[in-house]
């Protein structure tokens, strides 16, 4: 029966003495890994609340963290078991689980005080008996045949009728017979005894069912101790063993041992042993003199016999042959040529390149074979170069295209000999694999668009170039025709705009890109290079306005009631692009009682019938057409068409047709007069041209002017005689004119001259002005 009770707890976030309730829960022992252990309701409706399992004690892994999800407007958590979790009424009975909920920024934390119930109906498999290694049992080879060897012990296997069989397999000749094992779980010898099978060790597997469902698998490990007797015996009849010939006398050889009661040992060959005793209790062989290979002959291998017996009657013994051997002993490590390498090669270097074949010799043993291995540091590069009887070489392609792949490779070369201690000699050994710059740098062909309006530095696009070459990002960008309109970004590829566009004159530009890679290869004045074309296309922007032809009309229409007409048709566009034609048209001034409509580009004259009465007198009206381009490029421009329209109304303009009584049609036609006025408008660059000529001539007529002025003011300063006489006369002459004739002008070029008759002359010229 599962004990399991749910305890479901509403928090509220008012809520703050929820670490002060009592949570107990009492689950029995037979739970399993998922079993829900309690679940919890939480209202949390600000925010996303979290429920957390802070520590477990005593510790363990047997909870899992708990879950929370939100249900029908409430958040529910449940805590479960893991799948690790062997609940043991007997091991632990008790934990406490602290739990913390937070919602928002309130955090309530509380204990969850678990109890584990013994469940009597569960067969619980615990101990050595479950453990990997077994339970050992130690028997002597003299037990009773059916004697009872161990008994195991299980919580309920006696009350819950449980079922106990050894599975494993118990054939002849290692099995003397089959264990048994009873319902009680008392394990018995074979009936056949275990004599004889002294230090044998028997594995049994065991099957524990309890009902149908449940059962636990175990193993028991029987050795078989051989029985006590007066019999001495040498675990081992023959042994060897070497040694260093360094050994100081006194020193331990080996340690030989005899079964036996009361056993003593001694040497019995060779008598005397100059170089070796054994200890007459404890069986220990110790050297007695120097091991000197150079200086005692026959000391390389030497071979005793040992004996051991017992102290007492009825003095058994046994005999064992041990031969010592004595090694040389090793003073100087292997000496290498080269002793230290380092080299670099090209990363392009084939495979199976020799970089260095390498001597090493031993001093102790001239001749001896020596062991060389390749030891890597770090980074490990095993595959890149190998050892190969004495042989450095290239063992794999060394590609530096990748970051850190090579570089530099550091190892060592490890020589041993074979003497003793072991001795070895380290080469250190430094390769650099240089570079090469072996790819050209590529970049994929683009188009940018970009408005014609748009200013300097403006930013079109990036130019992505790529190296298979380490590094990657090495490239520099330049334009191939050194183009005055685009610049192009030396370090990043970035395309920049620096003149003005017109998709007028230019509507696409092709600009080509090289790419250059540098600082890939160990000579810096190895480059490659690639290139792309870039495809630039002008965006149209419209930047002007249209001009209506004529920008002025004037007209003179003769009416006739009841009838709409065509009065004109307003022609526009725009000269510096004629491939705009979508315009709009609107009146947009002098269309009084909405007497004119434009259908398109047609102006129309309404039907006058429906509308206010129209006068008898003829009336003119002064139309203002607004003309705005209507395409999907802004900013949109537009202009003003003015068109003057005379209307004469048709009774007026027949009064003479009805005195002679002329018959009308009944589709009178309108006469339509058109008043085209002509003007002239210049060019700009004309206006231009004529004022900078009007300037410099008004400039060379102000300094002939001034010329004029500075040669009258010198003969000014500097009159003669006769001519100041003559210019008073003058004077006094003009006073006693009329007043239309008072105002004179004198001009008079005198100069000193030497005699009266240069003023008479003067005078007689007659350089004198009346206005």
């Amino acid at each position: 029966m599962v004990l399991f009770r749910s305890l479901a707890l509403l928090l509220a976030l008012a809520v703050s003495d929820l670490h002060c309730l009592p949570w107990f829960i009492n689950i029995s022992e037979s739970e399993g890994p998922g079993a829900t252990l309690q679940s919890f309701s939480f209202n949390c409706s600000s925010y996303t609340p979290t429920l957390k399992l802070l520590s477990v004690q005593p510790h363990s892994t047997f909870f899992n963290p708990p879950s929370l999800a939100r249900w029908q407007g409430i958040y529910v958590g449940k805590l479960t078991l893991s799948s690790s979790a062997r609940l043991d009424a007997l091991a632990v009975n008790h934990y406490e689980l602290q739990l913390q909920f937070t919602c928002g920024s309130q955090v309530i934390e509380g204990p969850l005080t678990i109890d584990v119930q013994r469940d009597t109906g569960h067969v619980q498999c615990a101990g050595r008996f479950v453990s990997p290694a077994g339970e050992i049992i130690q028997v002597p080879e003299t037990v009773t045949p059916g004697a009872r060897l161990y008994t195991l012990l299980l919580p309920g296997l006696e009350l819950q009728g449980a079922q106990i069989n050894i599975t494993s397999a118990q054939d002849p000749p290692y099995f003397p017979g089959p264990f048994s094992i009873n319902g009680h779980g008392w394990l018995q010898a074979p009936l056949q005894g275990l004599k004889g099978q002294a230090q044998k060790i028997f594995q049994l597997q065991v099957l524990v069912t309890f009902g149908s469902s449940q059962s636990c698998r175990g193993m028991l490990i029987v050795k078989v101790l051989p029985a006590p007797s007066s019999q001495v015996s040498f675990l081992e009849q023959n042994q060897s063993i070497t040694i260093p010939e360094d050994l100081v006398p006194g020193s331990k050889v080996v340690q030989v041992q005899a079964q036996g009661l009361d056993v003593r040992y001694e040497i019995i060959s060779p008598v005397p042993c100059p170089l070796f005793s054994v200890g007459h209790v404890d069986g220990v062989v110790r050297t007695t003199a120097p091991l000197d290979l150079a200086g005692a002959t026959g000391s390389a291998v030497t071979m005793l016999k040992v004996k051991a017996f017992e102290r007492l009657p009825p003095w058994a013994s046994d005999e064992l042959d041990l031969i010592v051997n004595v090694t040389p002993i090793n003073h100087w490590p292997p000496r290498c040529l080269p002793a230290l390498l380092v080299t670099q090669i090209p990363e392009t270097a084939p495979v199976g390149t020799v970089l260095s074949t390498f001597t090493c010799t031993d001093p102790d043993s001239p001749g001896s074979t020596l062991d060389y291995q390749l030891w890597f540091h770090s980074p490990p590069g095993s595959a890149s170069l190998c050892l190969s009887n004495r042989v450095l070489e290239v063992n794999d392609t060394l590609d530096c295209d990748t970051p850190g792949a090579c570089f530099q490779q550091t190892a060592s070369i490890l020589v041993f000999d074979g003497g003793q201690p072991l001795m070895t000699t380290e080469v250190p050994i430094l390769v650099m694999v240089t570079p090469v710059n072996e790819f050209s740098p590529t970049c994929v062909s683009r188009t940018f668009r970009v408005r014609e309006d748009a200013g300097p530095s403006t930013l079109l696009g990036s130019v992505v170039g790529t190296d298979m070459d380490h590094p990657h990002n090495s490239i520099e960008y330049h334009t191939w025709d050194g183009s005055a309109t685009f610049a192009v970004d030396r370090l990043l590829g970035e395309v920049h705009l620096l003149g003005p566009l017109d998709y007028e004159r230019q509507t696409s530009y092709r600009l080509t890109v090289l790419v250059t890679d540098h600082s890939q290869d160990q000579d810096p004045t190895s480059h490659r290079s690639g290139s792309c074309t870039i495809t630039i296309e002008v965006e149209d922007v419209n930047d002007h306005a249209p001009a209506c032809e004529p920008p002025f009309q004037e007209l003179t229409i003769h009416t006739v009631p009841g009838r709409s007409m065509v009065v004109t048709t307003v022609s526009c566009r725009v000269p510096e692009e004629p491939q705009r034609r979508a315009f709009s048209y609107s009146i947009v001034g002098g269309n009084s009682q909405s007497r004119f409509s434009l259908q398109g580009t047609i102006l129309m004259l309404n039907d006058l019938t429906g509308g206010s009465p129209w006068p008898e007198q003829p009336r003119t009206y002064e139309l203002l057409v607004r003309v705005v381009d209507a395409g999907p490029s802004i900013p949109h421009f537009s202009t003003t068409a003015t068109v003057i329209v005379h209307l004469v109304p048709w009774r007026a303009s027949t009064v003479a047709t009805s005195t002679h009584r002329a018959t009308v049609p009944s589709v009178m036609t309108p006469l339509l007069v058109t008043n085209i006025e002509a003007f002239w408008q210049p060019e700009p660059r004309f206006v231009v041209v004529l004022t900078v000529t009007s300037a410099l001539l008004l400039s060379a007529l102000g300094w002939l002017l001034v010329r004029f002025l500075r040669g009258l003011a010198q003969v000014l300063q500097a009159p003669s005689k006769p001519a100041q006489a003559l210019l008073l006369n003058s004077i006094s002459m003009a006073e006693h004119r009329t007043p239309a004739q008072a105002e004179i002008t004198c001009s008079t070029h005198a100069r000193e001259l030497g005699a009266g008759s240069q003023a008479k002359k003067l005078l007689d010229s007659g350089n004198f002005f009346f206005t």
